[in-house]
């Protein structure tokens, strides 16, 4: 059988859309995909060209607005509008308390509560935010990194509360910390300590949430601080390699986690290099899950992602023309092949978006989706001697990158991860790569319109801005209160001790304790220092 007779009988047997027209506005048909008979074929091992043989002919890719401001129920309402303009997916941004992991009346969350993002203290803000959405049908993202284990306990808690069971769930916790040392800097605890959380939310949702993506291994902040494709492409997989090996040396076999990792990549401005390492991410991860850690079911090498528009290449002149940005960087996305997508908004180099541009945001999916006919066809870029070349050429780069990790740690991705932390390898190379951009634009070697070339019309903004002001942080603080005073006192005191007698020994997965912590409304704070009072803080040293 050929490739692809192959690749026609997993189409044939795929629940195809039956409400669309494959043809171009024409009316030229459009096969869903092309390619010789000897060639690969979207869902084919290594999977260069897609994960599955239909693509969008079978279902779009999920529209994942990136949502949260002020309070939970300030960031309800957006969810719900949301919703009520196509949206298929929730992504809930958090404020930098929350994802710091301290409580809004902490003396440091002084002027940030709610700035950012929504702010979640307890349970009680939990319920708040989801109010009302059917977390059943719809699936939920969170962009919550050092204290993931503590948010998703509470996330868990409030679905079984309106009676939701943890099984039904379905979405994807960020919980990469890796990438926080290495690039975003919200981490709590050391790395080791930290790799423990992570291991313990793999291995429980493995047991228990069938449909929830235990991590979102995250590339996207990595490329914001400054890197190049080729190293948000190794970074991501090499983090990706670090936590497939903590959790077989936790004693899980391969095929039961692998297909529960997705991840999250960054859609830059250069089209044609950013659909190359999609490509180029799928094949490298698909081997590597084969040939070296033994994986044996097709849904453990198939790499699936996320994908957010760069918010480091909207420009606060010229506003509008950031929307001419984040669509090319959106058709890049799905040219190559993502399975969800968050288009950022204009305004967002200034301020949170509007409802407005928030809405134009979600217009620019729905028209790539259903007016330019792009979703017809599996990797229409594919056989391009230039995509192939650059695909060959990001596949090329990465390898080195891990050559130089897996030599570090001495035949151990996790461990060359830690070490290239430790080591401030990571760290050193994005500095790097973030001084070279910003030469090559201080120089004019690289044009950013309105920045350093076409300047006409940057003195004629004039935009509404979405502003957050004191009086949710009054209002949030008082929420706090409230909660604390009505909570049963001796059992938050029972369960953080729960907390920190488990966090001494190693083999113990918190999950449950911590679950039982905010079920009596045990704070984020609370939480967090408990564990830190056993697991001590990270303290990183500057790069030289």
């Amino acid at each position: 059988m050929t490739n692809r007779e192959q690749w026609q009988e997993a189409f044939d047997a795929s629940r195809v859309r039956d409400d669309q027209p494959y043809a171009t506005m024409s009316g030229i048909d459009v096969d869903p995909v092309y390619g010789p008979d000897d060639g690969e074929f979207p869902g084919q091992y290594p999977y260069t060209r897609g994960p599955y043989a239909s693509m969008y002919r079978s279902k779009l890719w999920t529209m994942r607005m990136f949502a949260g401001f002020g309070t939970a129920e300030d960031t309800n309402w957006r969810f719900k509008e949301i919703i009520k303009s196509g949206g298929t997916g929730l992504s809930t941004a958090f404020d930098m308390p929350t994802l710091l992991g301290i409580d809004s009346d902490n003396a440091m969350s002084l002027g940030e509560v709610g700035r950012c993002g929504v702010a979640i203290d307890t349970l009680a803000d939990m319920e708040d935010l989801y109010a009302g959405i059917d977390l059943g049908e719809i699936t939920t993202s969170m962009t919550i990194n050092s204290p993931a284990a503590v948010i998703f306990a509470m996330f868990i808690a409030q679905a079984e509360l309106a009676g939701i069971p943890r099984a039904k769930l379905g979405g994807t916790l960020q919980n990469d910390i890796l990438k926080e040392y290495q690039a975003q800097k919200e981490y709590v605890f050391p790395p080791r300590q930290s790799m423990r959380l992570v291991r313990d939310t793999i291995d429980f949702t493995a047991a228990e949430m069938p449909r929830w993506n235990s991590i979102s291994i995250s590339g996207y902040h990595i490329r914001e601080a400054g890197s190049t494709a080729a190293e948000e492409l190794a970074f991501t997989l090499a983090n990706g390699f670090a936590y497939v090996e903590l959790a077989l040396e936790a004693g899980l076999p391969i095929d039961t986690f692998a297909p529960r990792l997705s991840f999250f990549f960054n859609a830059h401005i250069d089209f044609f290099e950013e659909i190359a390492k999609y490509r180029a991410a799928r094949r490298i991860w698909a081997r590597w899950m084969k040939e070296r850690y033994g994986a044996t079911s097709e849904k453990s090498m198939q790499l699936k992602f996320h994908t957010q528009t760069a918010g480091v290449s909207l420009t606060a002149q010229q506003p509008e023309v950031n929307i001419v940005r984040t669509a090319i960087e959106a058709l890049a996305g799905v040219l190559g092949g993502t399975q969800s997508l968050h288009t950022n908004s204009m305004d967002e180099a200034m301020a949170l978006p509007t409802e407005k541009s928030a809405r134009i945001a979600l217009r620019t999916q729905q028209v790539i989706a259903h007016e330019t006919n792009v979703a017809h066809v599996a990797d229409p870029l594919g056989g391009s001697h230039y995509v192939e070349a650059l695909t060959d050429e990001m596949e090329r780069r990465a390898e080195e990158m891990f050559s130089y990790l897996d030599e570090l740690g001495d035949g151990s991705m996790l461990e060359g991860a830690i070490q290239g932390i430790e080591e401030n390898w990571f760290q050193g190379r994005l500095a790097d790569s973030a001084y070279e951009l910003e030469r090559r634009l201080n120089a004019g070697d690289h044009i950013r319109v309105g920045v350093n070339a076409f300047k006409d019309g940057n003195d004629e903004t004039q935009m509404e801005l979405l502003r957050i002001s004191g009086e949710d942080e009054t209002k949030q603080r008082k929420r706090l209160d409230k909660v604390r005073q009505d909570r049963d006192q001796s059992a938050v005191d029972a369960a953080l001790a729960r907390v920190r007698t488990e966090a001494q020994d190693p083999e113990i997965n918190l999950m449950p304790a911590l679950i039982d912590a905010v079920k009596v409304y045990a704070t984020i704070g609370e939480i967090m220092g408990t564990m830190e009072s056993e697991f001590g803080r990270h303290v990183e040293v500057p790069v030289i």
